[in-house]
């Protein structure tokens, strides 16, 4: 089995999972060769990608969760970092700026809201009985979404959601110093945030930040930038891809679907559940090893990478009962998509009532929804969804 879980290409129609599948078996915690690095550990069963996030004292974020040690993809940003490449304690100071919006109340508050938005992202299309899903209804939620916690017109969600995908995308997939410059429009925009907000404060969660303080200290621009980068950046990935590559699934298994559909509302939190354990959008996240240390058996070194692959885990067949199938009903179901320990996902409750909004809206209101032409998925080996995909449905009629 030829191991390849670097080249975008192995990522061209979903998640490699036969080699998924072969690392489990055969070397769980598998040294993956880097051509232009030193390589990294790759981590595929799901009790040892569990240990290695949970336990940051061996397995550091910093410098980077990213594979690669590149001025693109760490933190070449002086002497600050983003929250995501901090370890506890100075990763909690900084989540619990923000914690607070993104609990399970204040999720569920926004639920009204959001279905009236899904019920408007769907009217934009209805009555054309055709259009790309990803861009103009998978990738509208998400986007309007952040842009609306953080005070912005929900147009420039849509804008800076382009600019994600542009980072996200493999560096050589793309021209030479476009992720660069994909990050630097991101910030140049978070600079006319800083200066409208500080204009003009508002009760939302930009101008919470430019006003919180870490241990007595206002966060400067730099560090507004970095947040605004993080909350932008991540604030779409899960949302954005689960519901371009759920719906694929759905599609591609017609009898779940159909049992779905027979009780929506009560079947739809264990489907979403499923559809993020069975599609996982967020491919890996990398830790560095902070002291030689045993995993699975296997030594590693300090300062190896370690990189946790969350398909791979969510597909364990030690963990789940037939992994590979899609059970929509599936109980207990305690997937690792949006990972755990002190870096689980802060946005993991409102990502959850997006999806359920979203996808109640299009299976009620495009109930014959189906693709016209296989579905072009991101060049891209950290996250996994589609970037395009056409479909057509029976013309309806706007209802809002």
């Amino acid at each position: 089995m030829k191991i390849d879980l670097l080249n975008p290409a192995t990522f061209a129609s979903g998640h490699p999972l036969e080699q998924y599948r072969w690392l489990r078996a055969n070397a769980p915690v598998y040294r993956h060769a880097e051509p232009d690095g030193p390589g990294f550990w790759a981590v595929t069963r799901y009790d040892d990608v569990y240990e290695v996030d949970r336990d940051y004292r061996r397995f550091s974020s910093e410098p980077t969760i990213m594979i690669r040690d590149s001025p693109e993809t760490d933190n070449a940003f002086g002497d600050y970092k983003m929250m995501l490449m901090m370890d506890p304690p100075q990763h909690m100071l900084y989540r619990r700026l923000i914690r607070s919006e993104f609990l399970p109340d204040p999720a569920r508050a926004m639920a009204p809201w959001m279905q009236a938005l899904a019920t408007q992202i769907v009217d934009r299309v209805v009555e054309r009985g055709a259009c790309d899903f990803v861009e103009d209804v998978a990738g509208e939620m998400p986007s309007f979404v952040i842009a609306h916690l953080m005070g912005l017109p929900l147009e420039d969600g849509r804008e800076l959601y382009k600019l994600t995908e542009i980072i996200h995308t493999a560096p050589e997939a793309l021209p030479e110093g476009a992720g660069a410059q994909a990050v630097q429009k991101m910030f140049e925009y978070g600079a006319r945030v800083i200066a409208e907000k500080r204009a003009r404060p508002a009760d939302d969660l930009a101008t919470k930040l430019l006003q919180a303080e870490v241990e007595g200290k206002r966060l400067d621009d730099m560090e507004f930038l970095l947040f605004f980068l993080l909350l932008v950046d991540a604030g779409g990935d899960t949302t954005r891809n689960l519901l371009s590559s759920g719906l694929i699934a759905l599609l591609d298994h017609p009898e779940q679907l159909a049992w779905l559909r027979a009780d929506l509302d009560a079947r739809l939190p264990a489907a979403r559940e499923e559809l993020l354990r069975f599609c996982t959008p967020v491919t890996y996240m990398r830790r560095t090893a902070t002291e030689d240390t045993v995993l699975a058996g296997q030594r590693i070194a300090a300062g190896d990478k370690v990189v946790m692959y969350f398909p791979s885990a969510n597909r364990d067949e030690r963990r789940f009962a037939d992994p590979d199938a899609l059970d929509l009903g599936r109980a207990p179901n305690e997937h690792v998509s949006f990972g755990n320990g002190p870096h689980v996902c802060l946005g993991q409750h409102i990502a959850r009532v997006e999806i359920d909004a979203m996808l109640r809206e299009v299976l009620v209101r495009l109930p014959d929804i189906e693709r016209t032409a296989a579905p072009e998925w991101l060049q891209s080996n950290f996250i996994c969804g589609p970037k395009h995909m056409p479909v057509r449905f029976t013309p309806g009629r706007r209802v809002a």
